[in-house]
């Protein structure tokens, strides 16, 4: 990834900072506890391998874990057969890969199963362990290519409708002060913010005029006493802290803790040289943007400035 500043470089790198590797959701799925068992122990070291003992048993674990990155199921079990609960998986977890078992020559189901994109391999019983470890990490890194295109293709999507906002705000408001509230909004669900809040600067100053959006209901503005924004403002770089309760310099300050912010970004709103507003992103928790995210959000940052010098 190459970044329009080394600014944006640094930033990202605090961005990031929290982001640890976990382990993919795995779920398992058999009649019998010993087979279950068999495959709880082949995966755990590699997977957060969550268990069920019928198809039923399974739509409920998956009710309540949300999507997993693989689904190795038995086909024959009671009430539900394999291929049937993993057709039932589809429409929520449509990325899920799916593995079926069987020691039957169930042919009909699993053809069908296969051609409709329900399953992605079947392992005959007795399974070769080696075997199906291969077929499970190729699963995985499907799964893992194909989150990772629809991540691409949504924030590809997100980026043009932001940008479509700003534009057509910048369009239609009648006044600067108009503008600032639905660009806030746009900002705020764009990067699932609990805060967001456009402030114009006049002066190296905040002023009065702003535009705030918050999830909770009303949100109380102390941008004017906030070190972030005061170093945003005089440095004229963006200024983060992404988890405040471990900042030493922040973790005492009274707005954070009061409001319950744990991360804050804030952003200046640059025309040559000149830092026309102030964007104030505020999370409940931890911040994990993304590189590809911050870069959003610097590019759409410049186009708030050209919509503000616009409407002056």
């Amino acid at each position: 990834m190459t970044y329009p500043t080394p600014e944006l470089d640094s930033v990202s790198r605090q961005l990031t900072s929290l982001e640890r590797p976990k382990k993919a959701k795995m779920l398992v799925v058999d009649d019998e506890p010993d087979n279950l068992d068999l495959l709880y122990r082949t995966f755990r070291r590699d997977f957060q391998v969550l268990k069920a003992e019928s198809g039923v048993q399974a739509l409920a674990v998956l009710a309540e874990e949300g999507e997993v990155a693989v689904i190795i199921s038995d086909q024959r079990m009671p009430e539900m057969k394999g291929t049937e609960f993993l057709s039932r998986t589809v429409p929520d977890f449509p990325d899920t890969m799916r593995i079926i078992l069987t020691g039957f020559t169930d042919v009909e189901d699993l053809v069908e199963a296969i051609n409709s994109g329900q399953v992605y391999r079947y392992i005959t019983k007795p399974w070769d362990p080696t075997e199906l470890k291969a077929v499970v990490q190729r699963a995985a890194e499907t799964y893992e290519l194909l989150k990772q295109r629809t991540e691409e293709l949504q924030r590809s999507q997100a980026q043009t409708a932001l940008l479509s906002t700003i534009t057509q705000t910048a369009q239609q408001a009648e006044s600067v002060d108009a503008c600032l509230e639905p660009i806030a909004a746009a900002f705020g669900k764009n990067f699932k913010a609990d805060v967001c809040i456009l402030q114009l600067v006049d002066s190296n100053s905040l002023v009065t005029a702003q535009g705030v959006f918050s999830l909770g209901g009303a949100a109380t503005n102390w941008l004017a006493n906030d070190p972030l924004v005061q170093a945003a403002i005089a440095s004229q770089q963006i200024q983060v802290s992404v988890n405040i309760p471990a900042d030493t310099n922040l973790s005492a300050v009274e707005h954070y803790t009061a409001s319950g912010t744990q991360a804050h970004l804030a952003i200046p709103i640059m025309y040559r040289k000149q830092v026309l507003a102030l964007l104030s992103l505020q999370w409940l928790q931890p911040c994990t943007l993304t590189e590809e995210e911050l870069v959003m959000l610097h590019l759409s940052a410049q186009q708030v400035a050209l919509a503000i010098v616009c409407l002056r």
